[in-house]
Parts: structure tokens; sequence; C-alpha cells
């Protein structure tokens, strides 16, 4: 055999062996048992001539790839599993952020948002008897929940976008401070507390602390406040 100079380049000084990736996890699986199978066989004394190996050591063989076949379908299925559920739950949340609903149903729309008496009316009024429940408008955090001067009791939500909605006057209220809500979650009752001239849930919205009309507002998001109309059930209904 001839001797390598030692001024002879080494042709694989500085090279290094770029591992090939196996096509997937499951590949890996099935290949790791049937290198363990092999190791098994040749410690049992097996030879590369099929004919001397024992029945025991090809049932071991056998064995090991049904296993790794099982483990690898469990493994592929679970891992479609979780991708679905996760892409599932992707999509609720998306669906949730998206909902824009009434605050409530049968009410009558009355003191629009405008000066009234000398003085900005900063949101609307929908009469209800007193006791009728009222839900979010849309999903948010609870940030008030409680008394807030002539608004008598109050919640205040504010929703992903920064936006808030203010529901007074209530006569009771279903929420805590820091609670997560949906837009169709109870908040509250309505009642006649605070400035009030009598049983009616006061709207208000407000963005970037500023109060908005909610009727336009609301419109924009699939929501006729006027009209009590509801895109969101109108689309289900139709779909």
């Amino acid at each position: 055999m001839r001797q390598r100079l030692s001024s002879e380049p080494d042709r694989y000084r500085g090279r290094r062996r770029v591992p090939t990736p196996p096509r997937s996890r499951y590949a890996a699986v099935v290949t790791t048992a049937f290198v363990g199978a092999g190791i098994v066989a040749i410690g049992a004394g097996a030879l590369p001539d099929a004919k001397s190996v024992s029945p025991s050591v090809l049932d071991e063989l056998k064995a090991a790839s049904t296993l790794s076949q099982d483990t690898a379908a469990r493994a592929d299925a679970a891992d479609r599993a979780s991708r679905d559920s996760t892409r599932a739950a992707g999509a609720e949340a998306a669906s949730e952020r998206e909902v824009w609903l009434l605050p409530l149903q049968g009410y009558e729309f009355n003191s629009p948002y405008g000066m009234r008496w000398g003085k900005l009316h900063t949101g609307v009024d929908l009469v209800a008897p007193e006791g009728t429940p009222y839900v979010a408008i849309h999903a948010g955090t609870v940030t008030k929940a409680g008394w807030f001067g002539g608004y008598g009791y109050t919640v205040i939500v504010q929703h992903a976008d920064g936006s808030e909605a203010i529901y007074g006057h209530s006569s009771a209220l279903s929420v805590k401070e820091g609670q997560q809500v949906k837009a169709g979650d109870q908040l509250g009752l309505v009642g006649n507390t605070g400035h009030s001239y009598g049983s009616h849930l006061h709207l208000e919205v407000h963005v970037k602390g500023e109060p908005l009309d909610p009727v336009p507002w609301l419109q924009e998001r699939g929501v006729d406040i006027k009209l009590q109309v509801e895109a969101f059930y109108s689309e289900v209904a139709t779909s």
C-alpha cells in the first residue's frame, strides 16, 4: 500500500459530512427499529446467508417491523389530530374576534348621540323594562363593573382594537372587573340608576378615549342598532 507523504494534501481534511435528514420523523422511527433488530440478530449469531437465520430471529425482525410501523402510524395520527385541533381553535378565536352583536333585544331606540338640553349626549338610550338582560356587543376585557357616577351601575368592556363600550344605568351587574367576555355574554340587567329618566340601557362607544356616535360605528361592523339588525345572525340564518 502506498504511503502518503506528509506534504500530500489530505483530501478529507477540513471536509465535513453533511447528514441527510430522514424523510420524516416516522421514517427515522422505522429505520431505528430495523437497525436495532439487526443488532439483535447479529448478537444471536445470524449470518448474511438467509438460510442460516434462525426462525426466532426472523420472528424478532418481523415483530420489530410491525411494532415500528404501528408506532409511526399512531404518532402520525396523533400529530394530525393535534394540527387539526390547533387550526380549529385558531379559527374559533378569529371568529370570536369578528363577531359584533346588539346589546339586547326588543328595545325602543331613544335619545340618539348628539346635543341634548345644551349638552352632548355621548351615547344612545335603549328603552327596555327594568331587569331585562343585556349582553356584550363584542369580545373584550371588563375594565369597570360598579358604580360610575351619573352612569349609575356600569360595565365598561375594552375590546382588542382598543375601543371601549360603556353600558350604563344598570339595576344589577353580572360580571367582575378583569373578566374576559365574548360577544353575547350577559353583562347585567337594564335599570334606572344614576342620572336616569327611566328604565333604559345607555350605550356609549369610545375610541382613543373619545366618544363616537355608536350608530354609524356599529353599522360599519354589521350591526344596525336603530333597526335592531345583526349581520352575524342574518348570515348564519341564510347560510
